[in-house]
């Protein structure tokens, strides 16, 4: 396989052109190719014309476009309908993949929940029991050294991490599947 050529002066204008005039469905920053002088380009065989290209304005500032930071919405809030919130009050939604961290160590646990959660969507469960013990009184500096670190923590790697776009909300878990220790996760179903 041959390695990519680059593009050639013209084809680098006209892609400059081209680019210009799109707008971005999600603003990011644009990176634009610059072309190289016209006199770098090589020869043109005898009797062939370059092609034609209309000049690019020199008045169109290149665009730069920072990129937007999503904002971290709380999980543990709306996202699911009535009939959900009934089922989970009454235990009748039954997981579909249980996850336990209790009594791992604050890094491992978080390495386990996002490997967990890779596992999950990839079986395609919609609700995972995230066992993490029972809540301490934790104070926002001790959250890593005292009990119940873990459940301290839980709702802000789920919000900032990998898979918050997948995730449709964060419950508390029935009495049934292990009350104030546990957690319900629903995903989002894939479209």
């Amino acid at each position: 396989m041959r390695p990519p050529r680059g593009l050639s002066p013209q084809e680098a204008e006209l892609w400059a052109r081209v680019a210009a005039t799109v707008k971005p469905l999600r603003p990011r920053a644009i990176a634009v190719v610059a072309a190289e002088p016209a006199s770098a380009a090589p020869p043109l065989p005898p009797g062939k014309r370059p092609p034609r290209i209309a000049p690019v304005p020199a008045t169109q500032p290149a665009l730069r476009v920072a990129p937007v930071a999503r904002p971290v919405r709380p999980l543990d809030r709306d996202g699911l309908d009535g009939s959900w919130e009934k089922k989970l009050a009454r235990a009748e939604v039954h997981p579909d993949f249980t996850l336990d961290l209790h009594g791992h160590g604050l890094d491992a646990a978080h390495a386990r929940l996002d490997h967990g959660l890779i596992q999950a969507l990839a079986l395609g469960a919609r609700v995972v029991l995230l066992i993490t013990g029972r809540p301490r009184p934790a104070e926002a500096a001790d959250r890593g050294e005292r009990r119940g670190a873990i459940r301290a923590k839980v709702l802000d790697w789920l919000a900032a991490g990998p898979h918050a776009s997948r995730i449709a909300a964060v419950r508390p878990a029935h009495r049934k599947h292990g009350g104030a220790g546990a957690l319900y996760i629903i995903l989002r179903r894939v479209k």
